[in-house]
This record gives C-alpha cells, sequence and structure tokens, in this order.
C-alpha cells in the first residue's frame, strides 16, 4: 500500500521544484497549486497546469523517471497528500485496478499539454482567453460560474495563455465590454455562454461529464 503524508504549504510557497519531480508524488486536498515551466535567460514563465482538489502532480516523472522543468508553487494556503515515487510506480505495477483511474488521467492530463501547444501555436490571445475561460466553466451551473481561475490575477491568467498582463487586461477588458463576461475582483461568470463559444470554436463539457480529478 502506498503511505500518503499529508503536508500544508502556505500560498506562495513552493511546493515542489524540477528534482523534487522524480522522487515525490503530491495529490491535492484543499487549495489550488500551479505547474510553472520557467527559462532561466529571460525569466519569462508559463503556467502549465492549475490543479484543484483530487488532481495529483506530476504524473508524467512517474513514468519516465526524468526531472522536468516545473516548479509547483501554492496559490492558496494548501493541504497536500506526498507519497514516494517509487512507492506509486510500484503500485501501478502491481495494481491494474489503480490504473483505472490513473491512465484516464494521465491521458487528460496530455490531451490538455497538447491543447496548449496548439492555442499558442494557433491562436491569438483573444481566443486563448476565450477558451482557458470555457475550459473553466462549471457545466452544472445555470449561471455559469467559474471554477479555479474564477480569483486570479490578470497576470496569473496571462501567465496561462502565454502572454503578458498588459495584452491580457486589454483582452478581459474587451470582453467586458461587449457583455459575453462579468470580470471583478474575485469573481469571475460568463454572461454570453454562446457569444464566448462563438468566439473560440470550443465545446464545452456537459454536465457529468469527467471532472479532471486524480481520485474521481
Amino acid at each position: 500500500m502506498v503511505h500518503l503524508e499529508p503536508i500544508e504549504h502556505p500560498r506562495g510557497a513552493v511546493v515542489l521544484d524540477a528534482q523534487q519531480t522524480t522522487t515525490t508524488f503530491f495529490i491535492v486536498v484543499e487549495g489550488r497549486v500551479k505547474l510553472v515551466s520557467r527559462a532561466e535567460a529571460n525569466e519569462r514563465e508559463i503556467t502549465l497546469f492549475l490543479l484543484g482538489p483530487g488532481e495529483a502532480f506530476d504524473v508524467v516523472s512517474l513514468l519516465d523517471k526524468q526531472a522536468h522543468n516545473l516548479t509547483a508553487e501554492a496559490l492558496d494556503d494548501v493541504t497536500l497528500l506526498s507519497a514516494s515515487a517509487d512507492q506509486v510506480r510500484n503500485w501501478i505495477s502491481h495494481h491494474p485496478e489503480f490504473n483505472r483511474t490513473f491512465l484516464p488521467y494521465l491521458g487528460r492530463k496530455m490531451s490538455l499539454l497538447s491543447e496548449l501547444a496548439s492555442d499558442l501555436t494557433l491562436h491569438d490571445t483573444g481566443i486563448r482567453l476565450a477558451r482557458l475561460i470555457l475550459r473553466h466553466v462549471d457545466p452544472s451551473s445555470s449561471k455559469h460560474e467559474v471554477n479555479l481561475i474564477n480569483n486570479l490575477s490578470h497576470e496569473e491568467l496571462a501567465n496561462m495563455i502565454g502572454t503578458v498582463r498588459v495584452v491580457a487586461n486589454r483582452q478581459i477588458q474587451n470582453l467586458k465590454r461587449r457583455g459575453i463576461i462579468d470580470a471583478r475582483r474575485g469573481h469571475l461568470v460568463v454572461n454570453d455562454l454562446d457569444a464566448l463559444v462563438k468566439q473560440c470554436d470550443f465545446t464545452v463539457p456537459k454536465p457529468g461529464s469527467e471532472d479532471g480529478t486524480f481520485e474521481s
């Protein structure tokens, strides 16, 4: 059995660095963690994943055993469950029932990375922002509430779509002027879901579909 140890970190703490990706496995219990890749040469960064309760990192290192250029940082006060990566690898090898959760989760994360690469290559910042918002719309909410990113700063949102704060702010204000979203500090709601979908040709998940968590 995998031994999971509870760990708490304050907001802003570095939870995991590149070298730890080969040795330690985490599951988020409470709060949010962002996985960031940085270029030392120009100090630019991009947020590859934003993880909430029930999500795990760094799952790719469980398979390739390689250190990745990732830093995990706490966006809130967080509670995590930690385990030795070797223990989890052994569990993957010997327990097929574990893989019924692990492999679909890994597949969803690889799909998100593919979408991010496509967005950065093929779409302008307005479309990238619209697609980011739609990925986090709660499909069960009649008011189109937005999860996880609903109270992030414009700088954090910019890091998630590969741009800078001033550009992200301009795109957010454009959506607000058109009445498509309502964005205030700590609150983001989609007012016109159809218009946002039309802008970026994106399919919103249906209620009851996979929620993207490791524990589901």
